[in-house]
């Protein structure tokens, strides 16, 4: 079904409102027109692209910062945070990620997503990987957007806090990864 420019402008803007992650590519699956036709749309609408929408909802949505390591460190870009209880990342994955032979994604990328999250979701200066169980469910490949969800599941008195971290592809999970996490005692809560 072929709408009008002013009906697919609408929709987009809509669209874009209720799922700021969504890409270009996706969009025009969506509504059946070219990348191009979608970022012509974006742009008459004022609309930014996809790295300025995660920045601006990142922004938005806390105001806490991370505290256990610069933010500049955090593998992937963190899109959502609130210390010593959720945090999420997106990583998109590229050349530099993957095999050369296969285009499938080296697996210490995704590990390092998952655990630089379990470290920024740490409400503390110090925060360490004890030990880590990980579980690898499927492959991930050039050109896939990685999403990992991080949650403090528990905070013992040993100085340990215990994350799960679960990464998806298209809401299919690709990786788990249950982290216990060193902390310093002073900073010890709960």
């Amino acid at each position: 079904m072929k709408r009008s420019k002013v009906e697919r402008q609408r929709l987009l803007k809509e669209t874009i409102e209720h799922t700021p992650f969504i890409t270009d590519d996706e969009l025009s699956k969506i509504f059946s027109v070219s990348i191009q036709t979608i970022r012509l749309d974006r742009m008459e609408l004022a609309i930014p692209e996809l790295r300025e929408r995660i920045k601006t909802v990142a922004t938005n949505q806390w105001n806490e910062t991370v505290k256990a390591l610069p933010l500049d460190e955090v593998i992937g870009e963190i899109i959502d945070l609130e210390l010593d209880s959720r945090a999420i990342s997106i990583l998109n994955i590229k050349h530099e990620h993957v095999f050369s032979r296969n285009k499938i994604a080296r697996g210490h990328h995704l590990f390092a997503q998952a655990n630089s999250l379990a470290v920024a979701v740490i409400n503390d200066e110090l925060a360490l990987t004890a030990k880590s169980e990980l579980k690898f469910t499927r492959q991930v490949t050039e050109g896939e957007r990685v999403v990992a969800k991080a949650s403090v599941k528990e905070v013992n008195d040993n100085g340990l806090t215990t994350v799960l971290v679960n990464s998806f592809v298209d809401n299919e999970v690709v990786f788990t990864g249950l982290f216990h996490m060193y902390r310093s005692n002073e900073q010890q809560r709960r």
